[in-house]
């Protein structure tokens, strides 16, 4: 069995965790695309929570809770998951930073904000859980890909196997609309570099690059070069998005 990829680089005393396909990680080459992927929402939200008490659940690896708490008042960061926590406890440190272990339903207010990126679509009572966040909190920041750009043509669902439903645009607001007063939802789409490799596709860089044989040598310096910045929200042509946001009002 070929051994998991682990974070490289980690602080003295941080365990490095390993990528399941579970949850994203900064410090793997090979996933820098979906950690800035993941990485550029955080940042996005991180300047609308300033001085704000925040809790950020599904945290995982912690990353995103740090740069949080770069902004808020304070962070409450939970997951449930041990080595998770264990990691995201010894690596980011800050004052007004706590983690929690712990199941996203048991989510309690008063906060101000609630963030919930990327892991609806693994909840097995969605509704029950966005009624504890609407109580929790009169704001929420809740993201999920877009099923129509990550599961193939047709399909209910991607092979991801951690997720239990994917949804489209309508299917995401319909989702949602019941339980908060309004419901604004944008998309995450390429920008930057990223923009510029869709357009090199479609000009036929997959055909050349296999052609010349510099495939693996082109992605192994073009992946790691990612950054948030090639990576924007916006409310135009939601259909297409990669992911959507939905920043709900109760």
């Amino acid at each position: 069995m070929e051994a998991p990829y682990l974070q490289q680089n980690q602080p003295a005393g941080v365990p490095p965790l390993a990528l399941t396909g579970e949850r994203t990680l900064p410090d793997v080459p090979e996933e820098n695309y979906w950690f800035r992927r993941h990485l550029a929402v955080y940042e996005w939200i991180a300047e609308r929570v300033a001085g704000m008490t925040v809790t950020d659940l599904a945290c995982g690896e912690g990353y995103g809770a740090d740069v949080l708490a770069g902004a808020a008042a304070e962070v409450i960061a939970v997951d449930a998951n041990p080595e998770a926590h264990a990691h995201a406890v010894a690596r980011y440190r800050r004052p007004n930073l706590h983690f929690q272990r712990d199941l996203v339903e048991n989510v309690i207010g008063p906060r101000d904000a609630i963030v919930f990126l990327q892991t609806i679509e693994h909840i097995v009572d969605a509704d029950e859980l966005l009624e504890r966040i609407a109580a929790a909190a009169p704001l929420a920041y809740i993201s999920t890909p877009n099923r129509l750009t990550l599961a193939p043509p047709g399909a209910e669902k991607s092979d991801n196997p951690w997720h239990l439903r994917e949804y489209t645009l309508e299917e995401y607001r319909g989702l949602l609309s019941p339980h908060f007063g309004s419901v604004e939802i944008l998309g995450l789409r390429h920008a930057g570099r990223l923009r510029a490799h869709e357009w090199a596709l479609r000009l036929g860089w997959d055909r050349l690059h296999a052609a010349l044989g510099v495939t693996d040598a082109f992605y192994d310096r073009f992946t790691p070069a990612i950054r948030a910045a090639d990576f924007s929200l916006g409310t135009g042509r939601l259909e297409g998005a990669l992911d959507f946001l939905a920043v709900c009002r109760r």
